[in-house]
């Protein structure tokens, strides 16, 4: 016997909501529509043209100041060398390693394999490499070094066939203003070519050792660290400066650069190489101390004692003395060396400092209370 469904029981099948089937319906819409888009997206692609590179512009002939650039920097790039500097380091097993103690900038001086650079790009390193060109890593040994002019001298033991040494200009004719490049490793990224002018002439800058370094070049060619010790070139490609510093609040490119002049380095690099040192050149006397001088009020350098055979002795430059109670005598007081004011001590190594050995200058002294000018032979002194 059949059982009849109540009236007011739901059915077993079929859907429990319109909306259902209209969800459904849109979804299948959107999905054959997306297709469809899809489809067509992929035959426009299969018709179109394979996408090729654009035409290249024909560039025209380089600048005049590019080809120059490009010429300088290929005649004389090869002639910059990567320095390194090394210290030894003594481990637990009492061996001794060396370690990267910092890297610079040089230059090739000379077929004989000397190179030039900065005494601060040496300055308390234990020993260097010198990097050329082509790839090559020499020990270097130094020859000689100048502190007070930021010089310094190596030697590496190179092929005369690899060395190419940098023509040398000169820097007592540069004008503000011609264009100035500066060739080196910043940063450890070596033969960077920067260009600029020559931004300034007759500047002055402190060396290591605190000395002033007169008439110093400035530019704006980029010089960042690890620039120091390379050339700074005129457009010629001839050496006019050695890149030793920068104005930098931050240590890094502001674009003040300065450059050890070449008609310096000219005269410096060949003493180094002879003698090891410059040979300073001086008076022959011992000064007062500056402390003791501005006590007693003298506005000048106070000779405190005289070399015996020296060019002050011959000269006949006095001394202090003391008399018979033992109270100090003044003697000769100098107030001027060819025409330069002496103020102090400091004034009188400035006077001096482009002299040399052998040469006369004029020296205005003050001796009981009236001037009076002597000529005095300089001495080569430590």
């Amino acid at each position: 016997m059949s059982r009849v469904p109540r009236e007011d029981m739901p059915a077993r099948h079929g859907p429990r909501h319109p909306l259902h089937a209209l969800t459904l319906a849109v979804v299948v819409l959107l999905v054959i529509v997306c297709g469809l888009q899809a489809a067509s997206a992929l035959w426009d692609r299969l018709r179109a043209p394979a996408p090729e590179p654009r035409a290249v512009t024909p560039r025209g002939a380089l600048a005049d100041e590019e080809r120059n650039n490009i010429e300088v920097f290929r005649e004389t790039s090869p002639s910059v060398v990567f320095i390194t500097t090394l210290d030894k380091r003594v481990g637990f097993a009492f061996d001794v390693t060396e370690i990267p103690r910092g890297n610079g900038s040089g230059f090739v001086w000379d077929d004989r394999g000397t190179i030039v650079t900065n005494f601060h790009v040496i300055q308390g390193a234990d020993s260097a490499t010198v990097t050329m060109a082509d790839g090559k890593t020499y020990r270097a040994r130094l020859l000689g070094a100048s502190p007070d002019h930021d010089l310094a001298v190596l030697r590496i033991d190179a092929p005369r066939a690899d060395l190419r040494p940098l023509p040398v200009g000169t820097s007592s004719d540069l004008q503000v203003g011609q264009r100035a490049i500066a060739i080196g490793n910043p940063f450890g990224l070596d033969r960077t070519l920067t260009v600029g002018v020559v931004s300034a002439l007759g500047r002055e800058i402190r060396s290591v050792s605190g000395r002033v370094i007169r008439d110093v070049i400035q530019t704006d060619a980029a010089i960042n660290p690890g620039n120091s010790g390379g050339p700074l070139l005129d457009s010629a490609g001839r050496l006019i400066g050695v890149n030793t510093a920068i104005a930098s609040p931050s240590g890094a490119y502001s674009g003040v650069g300065f450059a050890v002049p070449v008609d310096t380095v000219n005269r410096i690099v060949p003493e180094l190489i002879a003698n090891g040192r410059v040979a300073r050149p001086g008076l022959g006397v011992y000064t007062a101390p500056e402390a003791w001088s501005r006590q007693v009020g003298l506005r000048g350098v106070a000779v405190m004692d005289v070399i015996e055979g020296s060019g002050a002795a011959r000269a006949g430059l006095r001394p202090m003395t003391r008399d018979a109670r033992g109270a100090i005598v003044l003697g000769d007081v100098i107030v001027a060396v060819d025409g330069r004011r002496v103020a102090r001590r400091e004034d009188l190594f400035d006077a001096l400092a482009d002299r040399r050995p052998g040469e006369v200058v004029a020296v205005r002294v003050l001796r009981d209370g009236a001037e009076l000018e002597v000529q005095v032979g300089l001495t080569a002194v430590e």
